[in-house]
Formats: structure tokens, C-alpha cells, sequence
């Protein structure tokens, strides 16, 4: 393709591109801002062990039913998957604000459950409909962006959870959810139009059997392999953090909850920095090079958190703020290129099949950072935690720099 049909079909993709990244974006707020809310009244209230119980009910939808949502993905068209998610996303909303409201914590694990069967079901459709819209040398620069407009309603989401609860209150926090899940639904009717990429597609009965065998078919390209595992890693580590910075903020360092969310803020802008950083330096047939520098700096952003913490209050925060933006960074860094590779690699009538068994291993990991968080939480203090998974970063650092030499022998 050259150069001007290029840019001609990125200028053509960018309305509906708005659509889908909004539609996508709203729900995501919604997710983050719900549980942020959920988790900090949670672990207020004294039950911190929630917050991996919520992170286990959340990924299970993406565990059991990854490659039957990838079968709907390439079966039929993308748009009718995304409208029937969000629908979904309204249904979820309404049973987490009688919750929130009520004080009823079994109807809000109901809504994070139903929200994790919304976000798998939404997931390869709108993953898969990137490459639809735009040509392969456009994919990672329109993933770089999406990033951006989702860790700003991520930033957001968790920003306002804590401030609408200091403000507002819990009526505060059902009513904006519902609102948002609204007009979320509304904008999805937006998103284009496009036929169904594989309309013979196989229904996976057999469902996570499905996924370690798409998996494992992935051995046969390493590179494709390689990447799913360092994009499992990324996403753990994300998913491991959360309920470790919530209790060091409200527990180690006795913070309101305005200023807890606000450590999470400085994580997830340094992600969308991170995100439009790889699509200028993460570029060309040998971009996983990145990979590997962007672990080595992770782990010394999240091993700088020990020494950060014993510092006096004044300088402490700020500082704090500064080595989760940092490590944000970095993971934004990493992430980004990874989920275009896996986007544009595979062919158009597997995409929805692939990007599903990719995030099948993707939410396992993510499953079993509740548990971790919670076994974490309730032994050391946050502070160790920290410097405990910065260790991790490096020996998947090394892992990832002997995987990467074989790939450049293969």
C-alpha cells in the first residue's frame, strides 16, 4: 500500500475510530470507577481480603468463556458483539448501584462479575476491529492512541471514585455509574459496520480446552508466543498492584481516599505516556528490542518504593507519585507494542480466535494476582511487596532477553 492510500484510509477510519475508542473508553471509566469505589470502601471497612475476591470474579468470565467470545468475534459482525456488551454493561450497572446504595456486597461481587463477562465479551470484537479500519503500519499508532483515551478514563474513573466518595457518598457513586453506562450504551450504536470476518467459524464447545490449544498452536511462531507470555506478564503485574497501592496508601500511610486514588492517577498517566512513547521508539521488524529495557526500568521504579516511603510525609507522596509514573511508563512502554503485534499478526479470519486465547492466559494471570495481592497484603507490609515483584521484573527480564537472542537465531 503507499504512502497516500495510507494516510487516505487513516483520515477515512478516524470518526469511526471516535466511536468505537469512545464507547470503549466510557465502559472502561465505568469498570475502573466502580471497583476503585468498591475497593476503597472495602478496605475502610476492614475487609481487604475483598480485593482480591473481586479480581477473582472478574477475570473468571474471561478464563471460561475467552474462546467462545473469540468465536463471536470472527463468526458474526463486530458491531452487533460490541452493542449486545454494552447493553450488558447497563444491566451491570444497575445491579452494583442497588449494591453500592444498599450496602449489599453480594449484588456488587454480582455487578464486577457481570462487568468481567462484559469486558470479555467486548474485548476481541473491538480488538479485532482495529485492523479492519486501519492498514498494519497504522495498527500500533491507533493502539498507542486508544491507550491514551482508556487510561484517561482509567486515570479518571479512579480519580473520581475517591473524590465522589469523599464528596458524595455512595448514592453519588450509583448515580454517576448508571449515567455513564447510558451514554455508553448510546454511543456503541455509532461504531461501523463491517461483515463477519469468518461466518463458517466452529463454535468452541469445549471453551478454555479451546484456548490452551490455540495457544499452543501459537508455539509454531515464537515471536507470536513470546509476546503473549510478555503481555501476560505487564497485565499481572497491573492487576497485582492495585490492591497492594490501595492498602499502602489507606493502611501504611494513613492517606484519605482522594489521595490513595491519586497513586493510582500517577500509575495509569504514565501508562498513556508510555503508550504514545512505544509508537515512536517500539517501531520496525525488530520492535520487541524494547521489551526487555522497558522490564530492567519497571523494576527499578517499583524497587525505588521501599526507600520512598520511610522518607518525611512532605517529600514522600510526591515522590511516590513520581516512581509509579515512572512505572507506569514503562509498562505502557511494554504493553502497547505487544497487543498491536498480537492484533495484526494472525490472520484476518483467526484474529477474534487469537486475541480471545490471548486473553484467556492474560486473565488467568490476572486471577492469580487476587490471590497473590491478598496473601501479599496479609504478611508484609506494602512497602516489601514492591520490592518483591521488582525481583520478579528482572528474572522475566532475563527470561525475555534469552527468548528474544533464540528468536533472532530462529
Amino acid at each position: 500500500m503507499t504512502d497516500t492510500a495510507i494516510r487516505r484510509q487513516v483520515r477515512q477510519a478516524r470518526g469511526q475510530f471516535a466511536a468505537m475508542a469512545g464507547s470503549y473508553s466510557l465502559g472502561v471509566f465505568n469498570d475502573n470507577f466502580f471497583k476503585q469505589a468498591a475497593m476503597l470502601l472495602a478496605v475502610g471497612a476492614g475487609f481487604v481480603s475483598f480485593q482480591g475476591h473481586m479480581l477473582l470474579l472478574f477475570t473468571a468470565p474471561y478464563i471460561l468463556l475467552s474462546a467462545p467470545f473469540g468465536w463471536l468475534a470472527d463468526r458474526f459482525p463486530k458491531r452487533r458483539i460490541i452493542i449486545a456488551a454494552k447493553g450488558l454493561e447497563v444491566l451491570a450497572m444497575i445491579c452494583g448501584a442497588v449494591g453500592i446504595v444498599t450496602g449489599s456486597w453480594l449484588l456488587i461481587l454480582a455487578m464486577v462479575s457481570t462487568m468481567g463477562l462484559q469486558s470479555a465479551m467486548f474485548g476481541p470484537s473491538l480488538n479485532g476491529s482495529i485492523p479492519e479500519l486501519y492498514p498494519a503500519e497504522h495498527v500500533t499508532t491507533a493502539n498507542g492512541f486508544l491507550k491514551v483515551f482508556v487510561t484517561v478514563a482509567i486515570l479518571l474513573g479512579v480519580a473520581a471514585a475517591g473524590f465522589l466518595l469523599d464528596a458524595g457518598g455512595r448514592l453519588a457513586i450509583a448515580v454517576a455509574a448508571l449515567a455513564i453506562a447510558g451514554v455508553g450504551f448510546a454511543l456503541s450504536f455509532a461504531v461501523p459496520a463491517r461483515p463477519a470476518a469468518s461466518p463458517s467459524a466452529t463454535f468452541p464447545w469445549t471453551g478454555p480446552i479451546d484456548s490452551i490449544r490455540e495457544l499452543a498452536r501459537a508455539r509454531a511462531d515464537r515471536l507470536l508466543l513470546t509476546t503473549i507470555g510478555a503481555d501476560t506478564f505487564v497485565w499481572f503485574v497491573g492487576s497485582l498492584l492495585i490492591p497492594i497501592v490501595n492498602v499502602l496508601g489507606k493502611r501504611q500511610l494513613g492517606l484519605s481516599d482522594s489521595a490513595t486514588s491519586g497513586l493510582l492517577v500517577a500509575e495509569l498517566g504514565g501508562i498513556a505516556a508510555g503508550g504514545l512513547l512505544s509508537a515512536r521508539v517500539a517501531v520496525g521488524r525488530r520492535w520487541y528490542r524494547v521489551l526487555v529495557p522497558a522490564t530492567l526500568a519497571l523494576a527499578a521504579m517499583l524497587a525505588s518504593v521501599p526507600a520512598v516511603v520511610v522518607l518525611p510525609a512532605g517529600a514522600r507522596y510526591w515522590l511516590l507519585l513520581a516512581a509509579l509514573a515512572g512505572a507506569g511508563t514503562a509498562g505502557g512502554l511494554f504493553m502497547i507494542p505487544c497487543e498491536s503485534f498480537i492484533q495484526v499478526r494472525p490472520p484476518a479470519e483467526r484474529k477474534g480466535t487469537v486475541i480471545a486465547a490471548s486473553n484467556f492466559v492474560i486473565f488467568v494471570g490476572i486471577a492469580a494476582s487476587g490471590p497473590i495481592a491478598n496473601v501479599l497484603n496479609a504478611h508484609v507490609r506494602p512497602s516489601t511487596s514492591f520490592a518483591l515483584i521488582a525481583g520478579f521484573a528482572l528474572v522475566v527480564a532475563a527470561v525475555l532477553a534469552g527468548a528474544i537472542r533464540m528468536g533472532d537465531r530462529a
